[in-house]
């Protein structure tokens, strides 16, 4: 034994032998196998199949126009008895006798006045038809001393046709037409010169009596577009005494290079059926005084 090699006091302690201990470490059971859940993909619903969707049973469609062929037919029949009926008792009527055409004591008064009793006929004042209903020409106003008959065509004896008095104005178809619809009755006019250039043109319009206003209506017409200047006179007027809706007057002139000027006064006015139209054209200017005497002197013959 080597002198290193020897033994401690005491007992020697046994050599400890290190044992590699393994935990046996056991596997986990395998899970037991479960059958694959497949889920429904989601669509789009269903939509819903309503009753009348469902084709029905066919049914055999009902023939047309029979119902209203016996309606119709029904009706006939019934007016064509009605009518039978009614004529029938009608002719087994008595006849009813009809009162005789002619009868006496149908005039009235029932004796005729005597002649110291008869009233007197209404004055002019009171009924100016019976101006009107004479000879229209002679309502005209005299033509004046000293004028001489009219440069332009004169009227034919005093009376004047209506397409001549229509063919005075710018729409002359629109005129006639107007004219003929409001029943004129008949036209009288005269013209005149005075001094070297002065020219008169007057004209009454008479009217039938009728559910129209015709002289009125005519009157009215012309005097609308007087005020205004392209057509008219350019102003308003004057009135003329006496006349409830008659008014004069006087234009502006008209000045074209190489000729005279031109000057013009017109007076419209309407009494009862009649319509007067007076215009004076002259190449000095009018005066109001002329114009407004000879209407008022017209006027006063209406």
């Amino acid at each position: 034994m080597e002198p290193k090699d020897t033994i401690p006091d005491g007992s020697a302690e046994p050599p400890v032998q290190v044992e590699a201990q393994v935990q046996a470490v056991e596997p986990p059971a395998p899970a037991p196998m479960v059958a694959p859940v497949i889920e429904p993909v989601a669509g789009p619903a269903a939509a819903p199949v309503a009753e009348s969707d469902v084709p029905a049973t066919p049914v055999k469609p009902r023939p047309r126009g029979r119902t209203a062929l016996l309606i119709a037919a029904a009706a006939v029949l019934g007016i064509a008895g009605g009518t039978a009926v009614g004529y029938g008792v009608q002719a087994d009527r008595a006849p009813t006798p009809l009162p005789a055409l002619s009868q006496p004591n149908l005039a009235y008064p029932a004796k005729a006045l005597p002649a110291d009793k008869v009233p007197d006929p209404l004055p002019v004042s009171q009924d100016r038809q019976r101006k009107t209903e004479g000879d229209l020409r002679e309502l005209l106003v005299s033509k004046p001393s000293g004028a001489r008959n009219a440069r332009f065509p004169f009227p034919t004896k005093g009376w004047m046709s209506l397409d001549a008095y229509a063919r005075e104005f710018e729409s002359e178809d629109y005129m006639f037409e107007t004219l003929a619809e409001a029943d004129v009755r008949r036209i009288a006019a005269a013209n005149w010169a005075q001094g070297q250039y002065r020219d008169v043109a007057i004209r009454l319009v008479q009217f039938r009596s009728g559910a129209e206003l015709g002289a009125s209506d005519h009157a009215n017409d012309q005097l609308d577009y007087m005020p205004y200047a392209k057509d008219g006179a350019g102003n308003e007027g004057d009135p003329i005494k006496g006349s409830g809706n008659g008014r004069y007057f006087l234009y502006k002139a008209v000045n074209k290079p190489g000729y005279l000027p031109v000057y013009q006064a017109r007076a419209i006015a309407q009494r009862g059926d009649v319509m007067f139209d007076i215009s004076i054209f002259d190449t000095v200017p009018i005066s109001k005084k002329d114009i407004r005497t000879l209407a008022e002197r017209q006027l006063e013959r209406l």
